[in-house]
């Protein structure tokens, strides 16, 4: 999946499908990070990146915590993620 397939969602009157796209397209956003720094890490990256490696790491901590968040927030709502 990709960003530009949560658009309908995201435009939805629907407050459950809108905060689906939310989840997912931090989700798709987490993921590019978490593998950038994993091809950083293991120096096949191809770029250096313009700030530290340290402060990458840490937004990717707190949106972990934030998909966490959005994840039991789901869970309380009933909203389906998946």
């Amino acid at each position: 999946m990709e960003l530009k397939d949560t658009v309908d969602l995201m435009n939805s009157e629907d407050y459950k499908e809108r905060f689906k796209a939310e989840y997912l397209q931090t989700k798709i956003r987490y993921k590019k990070l978490h593998a950038t720094i994993i091809k950083y890490e293991a120096g096949t990256l191809g770029f250096q990146p313009s700030c530290p490696i340290g402060m990458l790491k840490e937004q990717k901590t707190y949106m972990e915590n934030y998909l966490r968040t959005l994840e039991i927030r789901a869970e309380i709502e009933l909203i389906e993620l998946d």
